[in-house]
């Protein structure tokens, strides 16, 4: 056209500035904009629309894949979704990836200087151009969002609303992460006011957008009631909803909206996997978790870097750490996501030496790492009982510009704690920077139940309940102890103490999944229709594990009555009947798998590594401390939870 003579107008640029943008050549595009410049077009609404669209996309979120390595779900939906908003002067509207992991990641900050950078030539623009429509508005708005300028956005919104324009669908979805990133529910819900007053609340966009604000600042259910009142739910809308079940601990929950959302024949895209297959390393279904990796296989998703991460954490948490490790070697690359669910796995599963190899592999693979990364090298450390590594690599966080949290003061003191070094971890919890809270103490008082030290206990279990008053656990733990040494007294007053502060003990329950059906007992349970074959296995497993060495630690029995009485009430303790339903409903050599709402007995845990021994079984307990892998008459907690 040029080489014609013919000079470009108004509406050429608009469209070669586009083709910049979606052919990602930034250079091009700059070439552009200079002729732009000499052409005075600069001050064309669309034109300026367009360049500000280019910038945004190739200089601001150029970096987008290596930040969202670092930043935790919900900025990532957000941050995916605000770039979405930018296409709206072209109508593109298209399914980003969320991302999964928890939860502990560092927001944009390492970024956000390199981004502001980029949105000094949309600032510019914008500045220069003489009128000013919403798509312009929304463009630098969800720049600021996207690059973790919250404050510059809202002053945008702000500036747009005293331009006497009305935000639009597109600018209420870049703003709503802002409140969700301060957790600030009520601003949100304002927002949420605004939509349903000018009719778009029904909008699958928006509605996806205050699904996911609702769901970060932990309001899972005002998520479901916004998910209801969508006349049309797309795969967005679907994924926003069970990923916020997930993220919010509501596992089967988001399982169940998961087989609606397939009976609806919504098709699962990329996001769905990496949102849904956390419930499956939660629950520890290693069956779903299978027929999910089949069809992640099947529609080619299987080399897609977050989907790899989230199995080889699922399967790490199902005791297949071999299983886990294959996915990871094959993957093409690897970030700090994958690379911190593969140490975690291994840390998981007792194999702390594995753990530190791989850390330190991390490293020459020039992987800084991160807060989480950190917590999973900790938490190998402290199975393992490897005190001075463990301190070491606390030490060494500052090196890699990590600031220690309070989760990983509490991986150093339950270190600490597991080598028997209980003063000295009573001291750290009182020096550290941080309030201690509730969960801290916790970990110390276990470590004074494993070492039976009642009067630590006594001080630790004070300080807990002046950090959490509402927590019954204390005084479970510290009655117990009571009991286990024989101050009945003692633990009659506790728990005297306990009910007249309305707290009451939830009665022990394990469940166990046979032929996708979950099975229930508690502690004592007859009243299942199996119960009488239960009997029978459970009375043949314990003559089996009194010739092999097995004797019942009746102190474990935290009630007055004589031995025998103890003896038999440790015998149907709900893990116990639900792994002698587990061995007789499933085929010799199968993994059993059990889900415990208490922390499992000493006792239990005992005979659980003799029950695994004898039958050649792997079995799998999570109870509310921890997960236990029993293989071979061991366990991968180290006897220590």
């Amino acid at each position: 056209m040029r080489g014609w003579g013919k000079l470009p107008g108004s509406d050429v640029f608009p469209s070669v500035v586009r083709a910049c943008t979606h052919l990602k050549e930034l250079r091009v595009g700059e070439s552009v904009h200079g002729c732009v410049i000499r052409f005075g077009m600069e001050s064309d609404l669309y034109t300026g629309n367009a360049l500000m669209n280019m910038y945004a996309k190739l200089q601001v979120s150029s970096h987008d894949y290596h930040v969202f390595d670092e930043i935790p779900q919900s900025d990532r939906v957000y941050s995916r979704r605000s770039s979405l908003a930018q296409d709206s002067d072209i109508g593109i509207l298209r399914n980003e990836l969320i991302r999964s992991e928890k939860s502990h990641f560092e927001p944009l900050s390492g970024r956000r200087v390199k981004n502001a950078k980029g949105l000094d030539s949309v600032s510019k623009i914008f500045q220069m151009m003489p009128d000013k429509d919403v798509v312009s508005w929304n463009t630098v708005i969800g720049g600021n969002v996207q690059s973790g300028l919250y404050e510059e956005a809202l002053e945008r919104l702000r500036e747009m609303s005293n331009a006497y324009l009305k935000p639009d669908c597109f600018t209420l979805s870049s703003v709503l992460p802002v409140f969700a990133r301060h957790v600030d529910v009520l601003k949100g819900k304002e927002i949420h006011g605004y939509a349903i007053r000018h009719g778009f609340d029904k909008d699958e966009f928006i509605g996806s957008s205050l699904i996911d604000m609702y769901a970060t600042c932990t309001r899972v259910e005002d998520s479901y009631r916004v998910f209801n009142l969508l006349s049309e739910k797309d795969d967005v809308s679907w994924n926003s909803i069970i990923a916020g079940c997930v993220q919010n601990g509501t596992f089967d929950e988001g399982l169940g909206l998961f087989r609606q959302m397939l009976a609806a024949n919504v098709k699962p895209v990329e996001v769905s996997f990496s949102a849904i297959l956390p419930a499956c390393a939660h629950l520890t279904t290693l069956h779903l978790g299978k027929q999910l990796h089949a069809y992640i296989i099947r529609v080619g998703f299987a080399q897609n870097m977050y989907i790899a991460s989230s199995l080889v954490d699922m399967y790490a948490k199902c005791g297949k750490i071999m299983t886990a490790r294959w996915i990871f070697d094959k993957m093409e690359i690897h970030d700090s996501v994958s690379w911190t669910a593969i140490i975690m796995g291994y840390a998981l599963n007792g194999h702390a030496r594995e753990a530190t190899i791989l850390f330190e592999n991390m490293q020459h693979d020039k992987i800084k790492p991160n807060a989480v990364a950190y917590l999973a090298i900790l938490t190998a450390c402290s199975h393992a009982g490897l005190v001075d590594e463990g301190w070491n690599y606390f030490t060494s966080m500052s090196r890699y510009g990590v600031s220690p949290d309070l989760e990983h003061y509490t991986s150093i003191a339950d270190l600490l704690g597991r080598a028997g070094r209980l003063m000295e971890a009573y001291k750290f919890i009182n020096d550290m920077p941080i309030k201690p809270t509730g969960s801290i103490w916790a970990t110390l008082l276990s470590a004074c139940r494993v070492h039976k030290n009642v009067e630590l206990a006594e001080k630790v279990a004070k300080e807990m309940t002046t950090a959490d008053p509402g927590n019954m656990g204390p005084y479970l733990l510290l009655s117990n102890m009571y009991s286990a040494a024989g101050r009945w007294n003692d633990a009659s007053k506790l728990r005297t103490n306990m009910k007249k502060k309305g707290m009451r003990k939830p009665p022990a329950c394990s469940w166990i999944e046979v032929r996708n059906q979950v099975h229930a007992f508690v502690s004592g349970d007859i009243s299942h229709p199996c119960y009488d074959q239960i009997h029978v296995a459970l009375r043949d497993l314990y003559e089996r594990l009194k010739q092999e060495g097995y004797v019942p630690q009746i102190s474990e029995a935290l009630h007055d009555v004589d031995e025998e009485q103890k003896s038999d009430l440790l015998y149907t303790h709900s893990e116990r009947l639900a792994i002698a339903f587990g061995i007789i409903s499933t085929p010799a050599g199968t993994t059993i798998r059990i889900i415990k709402n208490l922390r499992v007995c000493i006792d239990c845990h005992t005979a659980i590594k003799f029950i695994s021994k004898i039958l050649g079984r792997d079995i799998i307990v999570r109870d509310n401390s921890r997960f236990h892998l029993f293989k071979d008459g061991n366990c991968s907690c180290g006897d220590y939870w």
